[in-house]
């Protein structure tokens, strides 16, 4: 009996620190990684939401949301009309759907329908998505993630700031000011101090050189520069060793670029990498092993996204963005705009990323000379 509660509370904590970790979490995913069945999962998920510790959601849990605990009735008015919200994204792959999914349960936990709609990294898709989910006349408010970069930036922030509802940009900002950019919302992670994580990190460690690969065309690249030059003049390190190019391996001719790359490294003395994303750091892992490269001792490797960076060998230190605070941040924020109406000042939020320290990042090795 007091080894089952012990495990019981151990299983819990182990809960409450995915809950606080990613945002949300689903019962099919904590019964497969705590080998235990999903109604007990729910049993403890109903115990934590009981004494105020999580939100009980279908499927899952969030974390607690004033917003989510209903106020104490006082009089029999009219339950408040219940909100639709449009979510349009980029990609329903890669990085996305634990944005989405979060954003799902926060919705859920607050009475709050979500309309979700994929889209593509190009502005024209982006604009056909978000006009349909206008033109239904069924969202009092939306999520985007539209594409901020190339020649179209000011005339794209504009349109976003005219549309005829609340607007909350979700990993992304309005790059310059514009004549309606100042009343739009946006909650992103602070991909540029992630930057900066991985590199001090790197740093305190003994690396003196260290270089950067951006994944090309993605709308993090520029945050992450940012983060790398402040994180170089900060620390005194040279910051001339950046590579702005896909090296994944479905890239055509990544093996050459890679190369070029660690002969770059070997000519500079640079001992350590900063990759954008997962699937390009993998990639250079895999190179370094077939041609005598050792990872930490001859290169050490930090990912950024930490999708899959656990599954490489050997496993990768990674910058994890807070994906599932993001997704649930930006419905807590949309509501709130919903609920208050004009009287509220806008508001930007900025969340922080962690860093994921594992086994492909260690100081250098010494010379033998």
């Amino acid at each position: 009996m007091g080894e089952r509660r012990l495990f019981r509370i151990q299983r819990q904590e182990l809960l409450m620190d995915e809950v606080r970790q990613r945002g949300a979490v689903r019962v099919r995913d904590l019964a497969v990684r705590f080998a235990v069945s999903e109604l007990t999962i729910r049993r403890d998920i109903a115990e934590l939401a009981a004494k105020n510790l999580l939100t009980k959601v279908h499927g899952g849990a969030t974390q607690p949301s004033d917003l989510a605990r209903p106020a104490p009735v006082r009089s029999r008015r009219p339950a408040s009309p219940r909100f639709t919200i449009g979510m349009v994204v980029p990609s329903l792959d890669y990085y996305w759907p634990t944005v989405v999914s979060a954003a799902r349960m926060a919705a859920a936990a607050l009475g709050v329908h979500l309309q979700l709609r994929g889209s593509s990294y190009d502005s024209g898709e982006d604009r056909r998505q978000i006009t349909r989910l206008i033109e239904a006349r069924q969202v009092q408010g939306l999520l985007l993630a539209p594409t901020l970069d190339g020649e179209d930036v000011e005339g794209m922030a504009a349109w976003v700031g005219s549309l005829p509802v609340p607007v909350v940009l979700v990993e992304r900002e309005i790059p310059r000011w514009t004549s309606t950019s100042r009343q739009i919302e946006w909650v992103r992670s602070d991909h540029a101090l992630g930057l900066e994580m991985a590199v001090r990190h790197l740093h305190q460690i003994g690396h003196r050189r260290i270089g950067l690969v951006l994944s090309k065309g993605s709308p993090t690249s520029a945050y992450l520069a940012t983060g790398w030059a402040r994180a170089c003049a900060d620390l005194g390190l040279p910051g001339d060793l950046v590579l702005r190019e896909s090296v994944a391996l479905d890239v055509p001719g990544h093996r050459e670029i890679i190369a070029g790359l660690l002969a770059r490294c070997r000519a500079s003395g640079t001992t350590a990498l900063v990759v954008h994303s997962d699937p390009d750091t993998m990639s250079i892992a895999q190179f370094c092993a077939e041609h005598g490269v050792r990872i930490p001792q001859d290169l050490a490797l930090v990912a950024y996204d930490d999708e899959v960076a656990n599954l490489a060998e050997p496993a990768l230190t990674a910058v994890r963005p807070p994906k599932a605070q993001v997704g649930r941040a930006a419905v807590e924020m949309m509501v709130a705009r919903l609920a208050g109406g004009g009287r509220r000042p806008s508001q930007r939020l900025l969340v922080l990323p962690e860093l994921m320290i594992r086994n492909s990042s260690a100081p250098p090795a010494r010379s033998s000379g």
